[in-house]
């Protein structure tokens, strides 16, 4: 009984397949239509669709000091003084993409000059005039918008165009990634309306990152380098003072002949001694740490840097053409399988279908 009933079902739906391909087939000229209207739908707006340049940038993050400075750093370990060669894992691969979406980052590329259509002038502004943000937000019927630059400004007006244009930046146009599992080449791509603002504000987002990360990472370096000097500059000085002191007593004690006599001279050659020690020692500390320094820069080394012309990014006639008319294809046939599906549904619900059954 239950095969009866599964082999009534399957005949049911192979006749109502039937039912629709032959529907559909009758009304195979409409769907033409809507086809090829939608087809020039599309070709018309790729034609019109605005033409946008990709600038791309591929780097590479360089944390290793080179053969010479780790042969410099076991000299140093041998002494007792370590160069530090734990590396900070703030700037590692997967942070350094974060970084470079990151509102400060941005911001700051942001405000850099650059010349762009022959007119110098921080990458904001120049944003700003490209994707005609002025006249779509209306900022002429705003009185605290008119005149306003934002090259320098940090007042709450300038904090809330920029947060919405960094939002803008990272959610459509700026993409940061691996270019592979299997390497650590990182791509930098940026998507413009103009092909030498995407050029250029691709370069100062680089050059930020690069200042950023030179700055953390040496931070402790550049202070331990700057205690050496000061402390070499002052040891230096009072071992100039206690030279000049112990020549004088030594000019003066000339013909004494008892120690007692020679006590002073004798204490300032001790104290000359051991500043003369702590100033070579401190020499010493002070050139292994311009060592350690440059262990601890980092280099970013940019691999492959956007070349004008850029590639265009813009929709094809033949794909618009296509893309239109599959979806005018599309959207006709459920159009007409839905009809069909509505109408068959009332005319079982009837009365006369009702009456018949009964």
């Amino acid at each position: 009984m239950q095969r009866y009933d599964d082999e009534i079902q399957l005949k049911d739906i192979l006749i109502k397949f039937s039912e629709y391909k032959a529907f559909l087939l009758k009304k195979k000229f409409l769907i033409f239509i809507s086809s090829f209207l939608f087809c020039i739908v599309g070709v018309i707006f790729a034609i019109f669709s605005d033409t946008k340049y990709n600038a791309e940038l591929t780097f590479v993050v360089e944390q290793d000091g080179g053969a010479s400075v780790g042969a410099m750093s076991s000299i140093a370990n041998l002494v007792g003084f370590d160069l530090g060669g734990v590396q900070s894992s703030t700037f590692s691969q997967s942070n350094i993409i974060e970084l470079l979406k990151s509102r400060g980052v941005i911001v700051s590329a942001l405000v850099q000059d650059a010349k762009i259509n022959g007119e110098t002038d921080c990458l904001i502004e120049h944003y700003i005039e490209i994707n005609n943000i002025k006249e779509k937000e209306d900022w002429d019927d705003y009185d605290f918008l008119r005149g306003i630059s934002f090259c320098d400004n940090n007042g709450y007006i300038y904090d809330s165009i920029s947060g919405v244009i960094w939002k803008e930046l990272i959610e459509d146009d700026l993409t940061v990634e691996l270019r592979s599992d299997e390497s650590n080449i990182i791509t930098l791509s940026y998507t413009s309306l103009n092909q030498d603002f995407a050029r250029e504000f691709v370069k100062r987002l680089i050059d930020q990152m690069i200042k950023m990360y030179i700055i953390h990472e040496t931070s402790q370096a550049n202070n331990t380098l700057d205690f050496y000097q000061d402390r070499a500059d002052s040891v230096f000085a009072e071992l100039e003072i206690a030279e000049q002191e112990f020549a004088r007593v030594q000019d003066i004690n000339r013909r004494i002949i008892k120690a007692t006599g020679r006590l002073k001279e004798l204490q300032l050659m001790r104290r000359v001694e051991v500043l003369n020690t702590m100033y070579l020692e401190i020499v010493k500390n002070l050139e292994l740490s311009k060592i350690a320094l440059l262990n601890k820069t980092p280099i970013i080394n940019i691999i492959d840097e956007p070349i004008l012309p850029l590639e265009e990014d813009k929709t094809s006639i033949f794909l618009g053409g296509f893309l239109g008319g599959l979806l005018g294809a599309f959207f006709s046939l459920c159009y007409f399988v839905v009809k069909k599906l509505f109408r068959d549904t009332l005319k079982e619900n009837s009365p006369n279908s009702l009456s018949q059954s009964l």
